[in-house]
């Protein structure tokens, strides 16, 4: 079933690759369906892949985290997803969040060399920092932009950086020709310098910075009567920002899921891999799948 779902969205997807032999782009090796009987299960959106590939962990809208491990054949495609370890996030205060939206929607994820994960939430618009997802939040600063962003549009995107600086980037940027901030924590204090050029009606929910140094840019675009189309770009990071823009994936309309989360890896062969999961909104129409890509063409 597995082989038969991947030479399905091969197909579809075989549209949206890059032109030209020697173009980057990025490539399908696998494509799973995620199930878990759990009531919290769905909803997913950052996602952090260990660096051997072999694990995982998620945040969720509803206010959840999930842990899983990520089973693979001899060629090191994968093969199925299972969960070791979940639970619902907590305040800075140690309590459990609570149910409504404003205070569970967790959307962007990061985590660090020390296994220390980075959430960001939007409807009510922070960063939290967990030195264990089981436990008690750490309050982050807040740029005075956080609490203009729209009520469901924002902080979507996290990454941490080689030197270990944070990145923050708004799902929305308030008009089609305006680029997206991009917002770094440095020496305590959000840097509001970078932005990322806008490009048609796609926008930003996750992104990594891959083990080539280069940021990894996941985006998608909605139709009502198409369904969800995803986008990857991938830039150069230099002293004054984001540069050498390079669009290695681009679907046709209703090709995945809403794809939400992206890590960047390198596997034992020396290629890079980026992983996306899909976030199925808790809709009986949507699913909850992974969709793993190789980098070919440099």
């Amino acid at each position: 079933m597995r082989r038969t779902i991947a030479a399905l969205l091969a197909a579809l997807l075989l549209a949206g690759l890059p032109a030209g032999a020697d173009a980057p782009k990025l490539v399908l090796d696998a494509a799973i369906a995620w199930t878990d009987a759990w009531e919290h299960f769905g909803g997913w959106s950052g996602v952090h892949v260990s660096p051997d590939g072999r694990s995982f962990v998620t945040i969720s809208d509803k206010g959840s985290f999930a842990e899983g491990v990520l089973e693979r054949g001899p060629d090191g495609t994968l093969t199925a997803a299972k969960l070791t370890r979940r639970g619902r996030l907590h305040g800075i205060d140690g309590s459990l969040l609570g149910e409504s939206e404003s205070e569970t929607d967790a959307e962007g994820l990061a985590v660090d060399d020390r296994g220390r994960a980075y959430v960001s939430f939007e409807r009510f618009h922070r960063v939290r920092r967990y030195d264990d997802l089981a436990g008690a939040a750490t309050r982050l600063p807040a740029h005075p932009d956080f609490r203009r962003l729209q009520t469901n549009s924002g902080l979507e995107t996290l990454a941490l950086d080689a030197d270990g600086t944070l990145y923050a980037i708004p799902e929305r940027s308030g008009a089609l020709d305006r680029p997206f901030p991009v917002y770094r924590l440095l020496d305590g204090r959000w840097d509001k310098r970078w932005s990322i050029r806008r490009d048609g009606t796609f926008l930003p929910v996750d992104g990594d910075f891959g083990p080539d140094g280069r940021f990894y840019l996941l985006e998608r675009d909605f139709r009502w009567l198409g369904g969800f189309a995803t986008r990857v770009r991938r830039f150069d990071v230099g002293p004054d920002g984001f540069t050498d823009e390079v669009t290695l994936l681009r679907t046709d309309f209703g090709a995945l899921d809403n794809m939400e989360g992206l890590a960047a890896w390198r596997d034992p062969q020396g290629r890079i891999r980026v992983t996306l999961l899909s976030d199925d909104n808790f809709f009986v129409l949507q699913r909850t799948m992974f969709a793993e890509f190789i980098l070919e063409g440099g």
